[in-house]
């Protein structure tokens, strides 16, 4: 299955299966008396010794890092667990705290599309949407991660990245169907549940599918 839809590069085929300092004056006298206005030189400021910047984190070897990728930390507090694994409550998937930003990011986006349903071709003309389809769900994750422009469908996962699996994010595509594991977490459309974007808990199998990754992650 497929679905055409009309975005802004064209027609694309789109699917889940498919200023100086002024001088400091006092006046004598009243406002419009005459009186001359005498000009009184402002006493400088205290020069404060500048302060030692403080150290930056060190990035990996080569790593483009958050900003490379137009990312910043999300505005409010996320969920998090201890460690480089991240973990499913209630639903929720909660992002581990040694994971790089963007991970943390795909993780804290995905959680906005758990209540969403099954669309099929969801999330292709716009990352917002109604309701996602199996790659219009992974697509939504990456772009929250600041690593994808462009919606894309199980097709063109298949060209994405690099061959193999990632250190922290692992798309899992063929012809008919994608999905991610995210630190050790599973965002899947299809599984035992309720259908539609969610975190998959049941292991699933990956014969058949092609395993892609972005460098650095």
């Amino acid at each position: 299955m497929r679905a055409t839809t009309l975005v802004a590069t064209g027609l694309t085929t789109l699917g889940c299966a498919l200023p100086a300092p002024a001088a400091a004056t006092t006046t004598g006298g009243g406002a419009g008396d005459g009186a001359p206005a005498s000009t009184v030189p402002a006493a400088p400021a205290p020069i404060a010794p500048p302060a030692d910047p403080a150290p930056a984190a060190p990035a990996p070897p080569d790593s483009p890092g958050a900003a490379g990728f137009g990312v910043a930390p999300a505005p409010v507090p996320q969920p998090t667990v201890p460690g480089t694994r991240g973990v499913i409550k209630k639903g929720v998937a909660y992002a581990p705290a040694a994971a790089p930003i963007e991970v943390q990011q795909a993780i804290w986006s995905a959680n906005q599309l758990r209540t969403k349903p099954y669309v099929w071709g969801g999330g292709h003309a716009s990352f917002r949407a109604s309701g996602y389809d199996c790659s219009g769900t992974v697509s939504y994750a990456l772009h929250g991660a600041g690593l994808l422009d462009v919606p894309m469908d199980s097709n063109d996962f298949m060209n994405w990245g690099v061959k193999g699996k990632g250190q922290w994010i692992t798309v899992y595509t063929n012809p008919d169907h994608a999905f991610a594991i995210i630190a050790g977490l599973r965002l899947d459309t299809s599984g035992p549940g309720e259908s539609g974007p969610r975190w998959r808990t049941a292991k699933a199998s990956t014969r058949g599918f092609s395993a892609r990754h972005l460098r650095y992650f």
